[in-house]
C-alpha cells in the first residue's frame, strides 16, 4: 500500500468520526457537513461524502430524514443510539492514541 493510500484511509476514519460528532449535536445535511469538513482541512468530494453518509446509515449509526429547505429537498442525518455509542468509544480510543503519540513526540 502506498503512503498516499494509507493516509487517505486514516483521514476517512477521522471524517467518519467527525460526521458522527456533528450528527450527534444536531441533524446535519451533506452540504453543511462538506463545508464543516473543509473548514478543518478535509476536502472531501461529494463522491466520497455521500457514500460515507449512506454507509454510516446502513450500518445503523445515522438516521436520515428529508426536509424541504428553500424549496429544495435535503436529507438530514442525526446520530442513532448506536452512532452515539460508537462515537464515545472512538473518543476514548482517539484520546488514548493521541496521548501516546504526543508523549513520544517531545
Amino acid at each position: 500500500m502506498t503512503d498516499h493510500r494509507l493516509i487517505r484511509e486514516f483521514f476517512l476514519g477521522f471524517i467518519k468520526i467527525h460526521i458522527l460528532y456533528h450528527a450527534a449535536q444536531a441533524p446535519v445535511c451533506g452540504v453543511d457537513l462538506g463545508e464543516e469538513l473543509a473548514r478543518h482541512g478535509y476536502h472531501v468530494s461529494p463522491g466520497t461524502l455521500y457514500p460515507t453518509l449512506h454507509a454510516l446509515e446502513r450500518a445503523g449509526y445515522l438516521q436520515r430524514e428529508s426536509r424541504t429547505v428553500h424549496g429544495r429537498r435535503r436529507k438530514y442525518y442525526c446520530a442513532t443510539g448506536d452512532g452515539r455509542s460508537v462515537l464515545q468509544r472512538a473518543r476514548k480510543q482517539a484520546c488514548e492514541l493521541l496521548d501516546e503519540i504526543v508523549e513520544n513526540d517531545g
